[in-house]
C-alpha cells in the first residue's frame, strides 16, 4: 500500500493503481519493479504537507494494489484501461505507477483528457520503435490520438521525424532551460499529467531505462506538478518509468511527486 492511502476504496477522491509492465523497455530494463520501489521509498516521508496544512492520510486516497503484468501488451492495456475506467466512473482520479511508459496510454483511454501534459526527456512521438508500434517510444504519438494537444517539458531528445512530429500544431515542447519558466494555461480544459522519472536529470533519478544527461531537477519537477495541480483540472496521473538499478532515488522522487500533485490538487479542489 502506498504510505497513507488508507481510504476505503468505496470513499475514495484518490485511486493508486500499479502497472508494472516491463515489456517494451529499452536498455536498462527492471519498470516491473516500480511500483513497489515507489511504495517503499515513501514510507519515510511525513504525513504531514506544511504548503497546503494538509495530511495525505485525511486526502481519501485508496491503493488499488498492482494489476499484474503479462506479456501482451495491448491485451494488458485494455485490462489496465478498464480498472482505470472504473475508478474514473467512482468520481476519483487515479493515479498509475508504472511500469514502463506505455501504461499511461491506458490510463488516458480511460480519462479521455483534452490536454496532455508530459515530463519526460523524451518525445515518444515514434510511430514504432523497433518494429513495436505500441512501445513507451510512441506513447505521445498514441495519446495524440485522443487529446487534442501534448505539452511536453523538459524533452532533449528524439529521431528527426520526431521533431518533425512534434513542430505540429498539437505539440508544444518546452526545453530544460525554459521549463522553470513555463506557466499552464488550459482554459476550461481537462488536462492528464504524466510523470516520465526520466525527465528529471540523471543526477537526481538515476534508476530509470534510458537516462538522458542535461535534465530537469527534483524542484523543478516539483514545480511544474504544484502548478499543474494547483489548476485543479487534472483527471489523471501517473509516474511511470522507475526502475531498481539505484538506490532509490529514482523511486523516492516518484512517490514525492505524486504526493505532491494530491496536496496540489485536493487544495485547488476545496
Amino acid at each position: 500500500m502506498f504510505p497513507g492511502a488508507i481510504a476505503d476504496r468505496a470513499d475514495a477522491d484518490y485511486v493508486v493503481v500499479g502497472a508494472p509492465l516491463d515489456v517494451s523497455t529499452t536498455f536498462q530494463p527492471g519498470t516491473r519493479f516500480g511500483p513497489d520501489r515507489i511504495r517503499h521509498f515513501s514510507e519515510t516521508f511525513d504525513d504531514y504537507d506544511q504548503r497546503s496544512g494538509q495530511h495525505f492520510s485525511e486526502l481519501a486516497v485508496a491503493d488499488h494494489g498492482d494489476v499484474r503484468a503479462w506479456d501482451d501488451a495491448g491485451e494488458y492495456l485494455d485490462y489496465l484501461r478498464g480498472v482505470c475506467t472504473d475508478v474514473v466512473w467512482d468520481d476519483a482520479v487515479p493515479l498509475v505507477l508504472g511500469g514502463e511508459h506505455t501504461v499511461t496510454l491506458a490510463n488516458v483511454r480511460a480519462v479521455e483528457p483534452d490536454v496532455f501534459v508530459c515530463l519526460d526527456a523524451h518525445l515518444d512521438l515514434r510511430s514504432e520503435y523497433d518494429g513495436n508500434e505500441l512501445s513507451h517510444a510512441t506513447v505521445t504519438r498514441h495519446v495524440l490520438d485522443i487529446a487534442d494537444e501534448a505539452v511536453i517539458l523538459g524533452a532533449r531528445t528524439g529521431s528527426e521525424a520526431e521533431w518533425d512530429r512534434a513542430a505540429e500544431d498539437d505539440v508544444t515542447v518546452v526545453p530544460v532551460e525554459d521549463v522553470a519558466e513555463w506557466t499552464p494555461d488550459f482554459g476550461d480544459r481537462d488536462v492528464y499529467l504524466s510523470v516520465d522519472i526520466d525527465g528529471a536529470d540523471p543526477a537526481f533519478a538515476p534508476g530509470t531505462g534510458t537516462m538522458e544527461p542535461f535534465g530537469l531537477t527534483s524542484r523543478e519537477m516539483r514545480d511544474v506538478v504544484r502548478a499543474v495541480g494547483d489548476a485543479g483540472q487534472v483527471t489523471g496521473f501517473d509516474v511511470v518509468e522507475v526502475n531498481d538499478r539505484d538506490d532509490g532515488q529514482a523511486a523516492s522522487l516518484g512517490g514525492k511527486l505524486l504526493r505532491e500533485f494530491v496536496f496540489a490538487d485536493s487544495a485547488a479542489s476545496e
